[in-house]
């Protein structure tokens, strides 16, 4: 992997990473929109790590979403019952960040921070191969 994409690489995992603890106080402090949020964009992050060692990046998270199902999922890099976290992430935090009286509960929020996990961990694994 040439430098540059490699320290982009490294920067966005650990943004992920970062951003992920961040999410961890929010949950723990029942700001459970908040924690969503986060979480979501820990997967999002990692998600462009893998995409930066292909100069692939989308300004849509819809397109960052599609490049990486296209580049990571359809090629069997990534299994897809591990990606899937990170659409259903995207679709959680829509609906948290945009519509209105949505009620989540802490219960919904561990589990998708379960989830983006392991989809952060599987990130970093890939990263390693490449």
């Amino acid at each position: 992997m040439i430098q540059g994409i490699k320290t982009l690489s490294n920067y966005r995992i650990e943004r992920a990473e970062e951003t992920f603890r961040d999410a961890e106080l929010l949950l723990q402090n029942n700001s459970l929109k908040s924690a969503l949020n986060r979480f979501y964009y820990s997967a999002f992050y990692a998600a462009r790590a893998l995409l930066a060692t292909k100069g692939l990046d989308s300004s849509k998270h819809s397109g960052v979403i599609s490049l990486f199902n296209q580049h990571f999922v359809k090629t069997g890099i990534m299994k897809i019952e591990i990606s899937k976290i990170l659409s259903k992430s995207f679709e959680i935090r829509q609906d948290s960040d945009y519509e209105d009286f949505i009620s989540i509960s802490k219960e919904e929020v561990v589990k998708l921070r379960d989830g983006v996990k392991i989809f952060i961990e599987e990130c970093k694994n890939i990263l390693k191969t490449l």
